[in-house]
């Protein structure tokens, strides 16, 4: 059977209509994580709310090392994540999904590696392509066949949260390159690749970002746009379990190590 995790950021806190859907706790030396698990078109789907069920966990409060650890012990190999970001790219306005393609990583205070030296090692992760190609294409697939417009080849830019970014960072960020702005890929997407797993993010664009947009910031207008958006994400999701894991060319296993559970 098909395995496939999902980790829904602010706005996705459940995903697909799953069958037999149970929800249970794994325990890792990192700390536990919850999980509910499913059956989708004879898949078998895990998903994990990033924030919590209640959005009660801030960005740089997530148990990323226990999340991901959880998805290796059981087993899992892709993940699918999604994001609500702000858009520093006029032709990613507010309701544009993205693909992300490259990210700049500007958090500060997070335990971001499972290779910490002494039992765990010390290996230097290779991240040239760090979301899985072969799941990306997958997605493009998936949205094709759906008449979903999702676009791809965005940078992101991680900040640390849980602040929005001042219009002078913003602006820096523009000149590094940045596409995309979120609080939360990083350090997920370093510890997904470190465990050898398929890992992509559908981001969704809610805003435009500070300095660049003439309103000022506001959660709530975060959920109020996913809210509004959360269909195209699911459908998306929904068509992708027919597609992935057709596409076998990526070397995410490979580039991988052996973690701790």
């Amino acid at each position: 059977m098909r395995r496939l995790a999902i980790i829904g950021g602010t706005g996705v806190y459940d995903a697909l209509m799953l069958e037999n859907a149970e929800v249970f706790s794994v325990t890792t030396r990192y700390g536990s994580a919850l999980l509910k698990k499913g059956t989708y078109k004879e898949a078998e789907v895990y998903f994990l709310a990033r924030h919590g069920a209640e959005h009660s966990i801030p960005p740089h409060k997530v148990n990323y090392r226990a999340n991901i650890a959880a998805l290796v012990k059981l087993d899992v190999t892709r993940i699918i994540a999604t994001a609500a970001v702000g858009s520093l790219n006029a032709e990613l306005p507010p309701g544009t999904m993205v693909l992300l393609e490259q990210f700049l990583d500007f958090t500060r205070s997070r335990e971001s590696t499972f290779f910490t030296g002494g039992e765990a090692g010390v290996v230097h992760t290779d991240f040239t392509e760090p979301y899985c190609p072969g799941l990306n294409r997958a997605l493009l697939s998936a949205a094709e066949k759906e008449g979903l417009t999702l676009k791809s080849g965005a940078v992101y830019v991680c900040t640390e949260g849980p602040r929005f970014e001042t219009p002078a960072e913003i602006k820096m960020y523009k000149q590094l390159g940045a596409d995309v702005v979120g609080m939360t890929n990083v350090p997920e997407v370093v510890l997904a690749r470190e465990a050898g797993l398929c890992y992509s993010t559908v981001a969704m664009c809610t805003n435009f970002a500070a300095g660049i947009s003439p309103e000022i910031l506001t959660h709530e207008e975060v959920l109020e746009v996913m809210e509004e958006n959360t269909g195209k994400i699911n459908r998306l999701l929904a068509a992708v379990i027919d597609v992935v894991g057709t596409d076998n060319k990526c070397r995410c296993r490979e580039l991988g190590g052996k973690i701790l559970l």
